[in-house]
């Protein structure tokens, strides 16, 4: 008997005309946690731990592979499971003629754990919404690059004078970004800023910190229109125009798990501080696929804490939803809030990152 995968019908078809089949199965299945089918036994079995399953099956010569991944609305199929016999089948092949043929669910269904990264409403999407945010998507990049030329062209003409005389703020630089950015949001997002006025003012050296959820948030943050500089990846800075831009802005490249280039940063941005200019770091490094707060990493507190400069938390609520990790082409309904938190100082940098980070936490529970 042989077990054949249609993954177009999504079933299993029994072909009696095939050797009999072993009576007991084990499956190794590369996928995530499915429900597998006996075909002898009509039995449905779980798997909820894939890899422990697929460490304690050794392979044999009989083994061989009857599916491969396919997905559908919510539900996503076990992708190449091979069959292990583990006892024989002593029957003749006239058995099954006699019995007919062995009756086996039309249909097997089974739900995967990881349908999706990021946000759990964007992985079972509506046709319908899905075609929408894709269509917005494209608009915010075409009014984004649109925007992006022209101010651009400002910030080149301002750039020499900007050297001279504002060197370490580049306060020209910023607001021309905030009007880049508030031309881009505007026609499809609302921001609602909150505690606006627990900002430093714009001559203050601070730093400031924030969770980080979504490629949309570099664009709320320069809405605000103060003079910070972001800390940022070095493969940024060669993206045309935008790249360009930070790079007039005065954004710090970092390469990631490059620690000599972490100390590089690290050092700029004390000397940026020390002179008047603000940093913003996004503490947990990168940006959240669920939503969920990571752990801080304590450079900007050591920064905060060895100039004696305030500590500023800032919590970004809904771009995540809007535009998830993984799905920067699309841009799905919602509203961004903004929330801005007192100012805080101390000496100890882990005490400081530890109420920072309690702040943003508490924040985004109360508030999200």
């Amino acid at each position: 008997m042989e077990l054949s995968y249609q993954p177009q019908f999504s079933r299993f078809l029994f072909n009696p005309s095939s050797p009999p089949a072993p009576r007991k199965m084990e499956a190794r299945c590369l996928s995530s946690t499915s429900y597998l089918f006996n075909p002898l036994s009509g039995g449905i079995g779980t798997l909820k731990n894939i890899s422990q399953a697929k460490g304690s099956l050794s392979k044999t010569s009989d083994s061989s592979p009857v599916g491969h991944s396919h997905s559908s609305g919510n539900h996503a199929f076990a992708s190449w499971c091979t069959f292990y016999p583990k006892e024989k089948l002593n029957v003749s092949h006239d058995y099954f003629k006699r019995h007919n043929q062995v009756r086996v669910p039309r249909y097997i269904v089974a739900r995967s754990e990881i349908a999706g990264t990021g946000y759990p409403d964007a992985a079972h999407e509506l046709p319908e919404l899905q075609l929408v945010s894709k269509v917005k998507g494209f608009f915010f990049y075409a009014v984004t690059a649109s925007v992006a030329i022209i101010l651009f062209v400002l910030m080149v003409v301002a750039h020499p004078f900007v050297l001279l005389f504002d060197r370490y703020r580049r306060k020209a630089h910023h607001q021309i970004a905030k009007m880049w950015a508030l031309l881009a949001i505007t026609p499809f997002l609302k921001v609602e800023v909150e505690g606006l006025d627990n900002l430093p003012s714009s001559d203050t050296p601070a730093v400031y910190v924030s969770n980080h959820q979504s490629f949309l948030d570099i664009y709320t943050l320069l809405t605000l229109g103060r003079s910070f500089k972001f800390i940022s990846k070095t493969s940024i800075f060669l993206f045309p125009v935008i790249g360009w831009a930070m790079f007039l802005l005065g954004a710090i490249p970092l390469k990631r798990m490059d620690s000599r280039s972490q100390l590089q940063t690290l050092k700029r941005c004390i000397d940026l501080v020390k002179k008047g200019g603000s940093v913003f770091y996004f503490p947990e490094g990168t940006r959240s696929k669920d939503g969920k707060l990571g752990a801080f990493k304590k450079g900007a507190f050591s920064i905060a804490s060895k100039c004696g400069v305030p500590v500023v938390p800032i919590t970004l609520i809904g771009t995540g939803k809007i535009m998830p990790v993984g799905m920067e082409s699309r841009l799905y309904p919602g509203s961004i809030k903004v929330v801005i938190q007192k100012p805080i100082y101390g000496k100890n940098t882990e005490e400081l990152c530890n109420e920072a980070r309690n702040i943003i936490a508490e924040t985004l529970v109360n508030e999200g």
